[in-house]
């Protein structure tokens, strides 16, 4: 068993047991429960909009070598910068030359699943310079030294006590502060960092292939200001954020807005075409897309879990997931996390390490129900089972025990031979520490079904 599954074993029984952690979660997850209910209800038929979006993304996916060099010149012909990264380290280098050219020492950044991916602002906090996230969930986590809990809200785990509690000690606001008046707080922090940040940094919802152009959906206005107050902009942005067309956003920004927070349409949706035009009154002067592949090539290369790539990064997964609502976010160790970040996670950074993410699941098919793309996200996990088992990375431990098990199982008398007391003995022994330490063991009875009846104890007969 690897470093990374024990710590996963460690970590998700702790989360399991936390009360406080669990009440927080489930109240937030009521509540996008409530509003999904409303939003989804907007829908005339919400199962052929699915159907639809998995057509187009089933297709981007297909055709990604055509599509990408096609956003590619589309962008450069309105003076827009595109650079290809092939894993982290290139893309942060990548950016912080940019940086460097430019002379700039701060850096304003919206909310981004991709920088978190590739930890951006501890690179270039490493490199002198200062990268402040204007995004309220994500600026709430920097200043705690955390990683976001969940794509779409990345405080869920907190409390508006927690909140106070962390600006008192922060910046003395009062610790009973309302939810309104710690966001005013935060604006006025952080309204100034706009106007002095060299360089803007965002991600991307989606990367639309006819137009060059990358669409932004968000809540609070700060990837506007982010891509209009700074000279530079750089979105990063992973390469399977790809459309065909402009015309798709009107089935993916209401699909995204639903599925994320419950919402018909997010507050601001912007597309960006590249940098500031003669004829335009705000925007950078140089704009740059890092396209970013950091392992999903890898992904895209296994045909049956391709799928994976088809996500747009909407949460819904997460929400529903009898897991994720246990052991919470952190405890994945990835920045992808839940039932999707089970499935892609494994091919980006390694079967050897994360395999045993794709075991952390009910198999229950909530997610794939839920999904907006329908990715057949239950079956991708029992897909990378199998992958874990053929590359032979499963323990010692554990093939002797599904050998044994499975030779029992195949015998009858095998199975009769080791009786209800030798079986609940082995469960005592062998089993009481991983499975019993927080509930009883199961008492097996003493004689089989197949016993009794050669007994000619009928069912009508058991008591």
């Amino acid at each position: 068993m690897s470093s990374t599954s024990e710590e996963f074993l460690k970590e998700s029984e702790q989360k399991a047991f936390d009360i406080d952690q669990r009440r927080i979660i489930n109240y937030n997850i009521d509540k996008y429960d409530t509003a999904f209910e409303r939003g989804s209800s907007r829908f005339i038929n919400l199962d052929n909009s699915k159907k639809k979006a998995h057509v187009i993304k089933w297709k981007v996916m297909e055709n990604l070598d055509k599509l990408l060099p096609e956003f590619e010149a589309n962008f450069q012909k309105r003076g827009g910068r595109v650079i290809w990264a092939n894993d982290a380290d290139e893309a942060c280098r990548e950016i912080h030359a940019i940086i460097e050219r430019a002379g700039a020492k701060t850096v304003i950044k919206s909310k981004s699943m991709a920088t978190e991916e590739i930890h951006l602002n501890a690179y270039l906090e490493k490199h002198g310079v200062e990268s402040l996230e204007s995004d309220l969930g994500e600026y709430i986590i920097q200043l705690l030294g955390q990683e976001p809990y969940h794509m779409v809200t990345p405080a869920m785990h907190l409390s508006k006590e927690d909140i106070g509690k962390l600006f008192n000690e922060k910046f003395g606001s009062p610790a009973d502060s309302t939810p309104e008046q710690l966001t005013q707080k935060a604006r006025e922090l952080l309204r100034d960092k706009y106007l002095k940040a060299d360089v803007g940094i965002t991600g991307a919802n989606f990367i639309i292939a006819d137009t060059g152009s990358i669409a932004i959906s968000e809540n609070e206005g700060n990837a506007r200001l982010t891509t209009s107050f700074p000279k530079i902009q750089i979105a990063v942005v992973g390469i399977e954020k790809m459309i065909p067309s402009i015309t798709d956003l009107d089935l993916f920004w209401p699909m995204l807005a639903t599925h994320g927070t419950g919402q018909n349409v997010t507050v601001y949706n912007t597309i960006l075409s590249g940098p500031r035009q003669d004829q335009e009154t705000d925007g950078p002067e140089e704009m740059y897309v890092v396209l970013l592949d950091n392992g999903r090539t890898n992904l895209l290369a296994q045909k049956e879990q391709r799928q994976g790539l088809y996500c747009i990064r909407c949460g819904a997964c997460l929400n529903v997931c009898p897991i994720f609502q246990n052991i919470g976010g952190h405890t994945y160790e990835t920045t992808y996390g839940g039932p999707i970040g089970s499935v892609i996670t494994p091919h980006m950074r390694g079967m050897q390490d994360f395999k045993h993410l794709s075991y952390a699941s009910s198999l229950c098919g909530k997610c794939t129900e839920v999904c907006p793309v329908k990715i057949d996200i239950h079956k991708m996990l029992l897909l990378n089972r199998r992958d874990a088992v053929s590359e032979n990375l499963a323990p010692v431990k554990e093939k002797w025990g599904w050998e044994i098990w499975k030779k029992g199982m195949l015998k009858r008398n095998l199975t009769d031979f080791f009786g209800g007391k030798m079986k609940n003995f082995l469960m005592r022994t062998f089993f009481k520490k991983s499975w019993g330490h927080y509930k009883e063991m199961p008492n097996v009875a003493e004689k089989s079904f197949s016993q009794l009846w050669k007994e000619g104890k009928r069912p009508e007969k058991f008591d």
